[in-house]
């Protein structure tokens, strides 16, 4: 294990509580000196789970494993409630089970059961990781009498705005017709608390627009507080991408709401116009449960379409994040996911920090980060930015620079103090 290596070993159980079911850019601004928290504020944080069976891969307990440990050193008194805590020993951790499905996590609450949990932490800030919950948290808190700030951070929307303003559903959570529920019920969950944290202006552009036509009015609730970088997924000095062919990364689901159609036409013409590049494609989900796959099997069919193609090499991730670090390490570039709603990839900044030139599309807040030398908008655009990547060295070179300066504000301790200035009264 590297020093200081992110983890994601169960630390030791404090307490219990049974039935509580919650699960778990902006460019960054320059670096600020961090500002200490008030004395000891305690925080609870109800973590947002939405891979159970694969912690590894979860963004949500990650997101919590990179964060903590900056909050911690800035004196914040931070308590996890979820199925498993943070790697950092200084955290508390209350075990709460997590949703089996995406829609219990968004329609299943226990105000019971979080009453309980609040008056046993008896927190100052409370932060509501799955956005619909918290008006179950807002009526548990009213129930055990704790005057706590309720802060909501939106990790996903379950919608987005097209380039011609048109509200798009996200098709993920429009299962029989749920679409409309879900969207009502996150607007709902924004209203409940005292703060908003988005990740970038695109979020908190299609939160507020999109508020303001549901006759809403968020006040100053919203604040753009980025997501942290992995501090261990950095590119060291004099690290090298793997001799030989190069090699270009997709390392996001393979969702059919992810574009991955888009990216395996891209594949078929890299392949054809004979560019000298392989593709590595990381399986995110594993073997996934058959009621998932019931709801929506297109990863399997893009894994088997993929898999099929001379120039793709499929690699089955695991829990090993050295291994997924050595991945990204011997990479060349990298793919953007082709997701319309993107509203911030913890796996775009994992290459960028690794300095993997990124190529995207203007999609969401993926047109807000883009490399303009890497954006395109057509397959035979990718095609023959590849191509220069892979033949130029210089080109390559220069990209590589600008994607590492890229998330040089994303680390943990810059990152925590956006979030508690956006946290505290």
């Amino acid at each position: 294990m590297m020093p200081g290596q992110t983890t994601l070993t169960q630390p030791q159980r404090r307490d219990h509580v049974d039935g509580l079911s919650m699960p778990a850019h902006e460019m960054p601004a320059p670096a600020v000196a961090p500002a200490q928290a008030p004395a000891r504020l305690s925080l609870l944080y109800l973590l947002n789970v939405t891979n159970p069976g694969r912690l590894s891969a979860d963004s949500g307990l990650l997101f919590a494993d990179i964060l903590a440990p900056a909050l911690l050193d800035q004196g914040v008194r931070f308590t996890v409630a979820g199925p498993v805590g943070v790697s950092d020993p200084r955290a508390g951790h209350i075990e709460v089970s997590a949703p089996t499905t995406k829609y219990r996590a968004r329609f299943a609450f226990d105000v019971d059961a979080c009453a309980a949990l609040l008056r046993r932490v008896r927190p100052e800030v409370v932060i509501a990781n799955q956005i619909e919950a918290a008006p179950g948290v807002r009526a548990a808190m009213l129930e055990a009498g704790i005057d706590a700030l309720l802060a909501g951070y939106c990790h996903y929307l379950p919608f987005h705005l097209d380039p011609a303003g048109q509200l798009r559903l996200d098709p993920s959570l429009n299962d029989a017709g749920l679409g409309h529920p879900v969207l009502l019920s996150f607007f709902a969950g924004l209203m409940a608390c005292d703060r908003v944290m988005v990740h970038s202006s695109t979020a908190e552009r299609w939160v507020t627009e999109t508020a303001g036509r549901l006759g809403l009015d968020l006040g100053d609730r919203v604040r753009i507080v980025p997501a942290p970088a992995d501090p261990n997924l950095v590119r060291r000095t004099g690290e090298m991408p793997d001799p030989g062919l190069p090699v270009g990364i997709y390392n996001h689901r393979l969702y059919e709401h992810y574009g991955t159609g888009q990216f395996l036409e891209v594949a078929r013409q890299l392949g054809a116009a004979r560019v000298r590049a392989r593709l590595r494609v990381t399986d995110l989900l594993g073997q996934r449960r058959p009621d998932r796959i019931r709801l929506d099997n297109s990863p399997e069919r893009y894994l088997a379409q993929l898999g099929a193609l001379d120039n793709v090499e499929i690699v089955a991730d695991t829990v090993e994040r050295q291994r997924y670090r050595r991945l990204l390490a011997g990479a060349t570039f990298a793919f953007a996911p082709f997701r319309p709603g993107t509203i911030w990839s913890m796996s775009v900044v994992d290459c960028l920090s690794m300095g993997l030139p990124l190529l995207t599309r203007r999609l969401g807040w993926l047109g807000e980060i883009g490399d303009p030398e890497l954006t395109f908008d057509t397959p035979a655009e990718a095609v023959a930015i590849v191509r220069r990547l892979v033949t130029d060295p210089g080109f390559a070179a220069a990209a590589m620079d600008r994607a590492i300066r890229s998330t040089a504000g994303l680390t943990p301790d810059v990152v925590a103090t956006a979030y508690l200035k956006a946290i505290t009264r």
